[in-house]
C-alpha cells in the first residue's frame, strides 16, 4: 500500500464538504442552509438536486458560486453529475457518480484545471478512479444511513483506513456522517468528510461544520 501523496489534502486537518439537498432543510430555503455553512467555513459544496430541471439547477449553482466567491473564495463549488451545469456556472468541478460520464472525457471538454471528482464504494473502483486521473474520490457509505442503502453494507473505518492508504488521490469519506461517526475517523489519512442531513437538518448549519471538524481533529494537535 502507498500512502497519499503530499499536496493532495490537508490530511492533518481534515475539512468538510456540504452536499446539498433542499428537501433536507426543516422547510428553510435552500441558499439559507448555504450561507450558514459557508459561515462555518465548510470547504467544499456539491450541488446535488438531481430532480431539478437543467435551467433551476443552472440557476442554484451560479448563487451557490457567487455566495462562495463573496464569503472570500476559499470554499470550492461542485456540481453532481451535469457537467454542462457545472460549465456553464462557472464551478469549480463536477462530480461523477460511481457510473457516470468517464473522467477522460470530461477533462476533454474542461480541461486540467477542473475538479474531476469520482463516487467509489470499494478499494477496485477506488484504484480505477485513480488509474482514470481522477482529482478526488467519495468512498462510502462507511457508516449505515438509508441513503446510501442501495450501495451495500457499510465500510467502516478500517476499510476505509485501508482504502485512504491505497491510493493517491483525496478521500471524503460519505455515509453516516456526523460529529459522533466523525471522530471514529480522526488519524484517518483522508481529504475530510462529506455530509447531507448533518447540515441540511442543523438547527445551525454554521456550527454543525465547525463540530464535524473539531470531531475529526486529532486533540493531540491543538496548540
Amino acid at each position: 500500500m502507498t500512502r497519499a501523496r503530499a499536496g493532495t489534502g490537508d490530511f492533518a486537518n481534515p475539512g468538510v464538504l456540504f452536499v446539498t439537498d433542499r428537501n433536507a432543510t426543516l422547510g428553510r430555503p435552500l441558499m439559507e442552509v448555504i450561507q450558514g455553512a459557508l459561515a462555518g467555513g465548510v470547504e467544499r459544496i456539491m450541488v446535488r438536486e438531481k430532480d431539478l430541471p437543467g435551467g433551476e439547477l443552472l440557476q442554484l449553482a451560479m448563487a451557490v458560486v457567487e455566495a462562495a466567491r463573496a464569503a472570500g473564495g476559499r470554499c470550492r463549488v461542485i456540481v453532481h453529475d451535469r457537467l454542462d451545469v457545472a460549465l456553464a456556472a462557472k464551478a469549480a468541478g463536477v462530480h461523477l457518480p460511481a457510473d457516470g460520464l468517464p473522467v477522460a472525457g470530461v477533462r476533454q471538454h474542461a480541461g486540467k484545471k477542473f475538479l474531476v471528482g469520482r463516487s467509489v464504494h470499494s478499494l477496485s473502483e477506488a484504484r480505477q478512479a485513480e488509474k482514470d486521473h481522477a482529482d478526488y474520490i467519495v468512498l462510502g457509505p462507511v457508516f449505515m444511513t438509508p441513503s446510501k442503502a442501495p450501495f451495500g453494507p457499510p465500510l467502516g473505518p478500517a476499510a476505509l483506513r485501508k482504502i485512504a492508504l491505497s491510493v493517491r488521490l483525496p478521500v471524503w469519506a460519505i455515509g453516516g456522517i456526523v460529529p459522533g461517526t466523525a471522530a471514529e475517523l480522526r488519524g484517518i489519512p483522508i481529504a475530510g468528510v462529506a455530509a447531507i442531513g448533518a447540515i441540511a437538518g442543523a438547527e445551525d448549519p454554521a456550527a454543525a461544520v465547525r463540530e464535524l471538524r473539531a470531531s475529526l481533529a486529532d486533540p493531540a494537535a491543538a496548540p
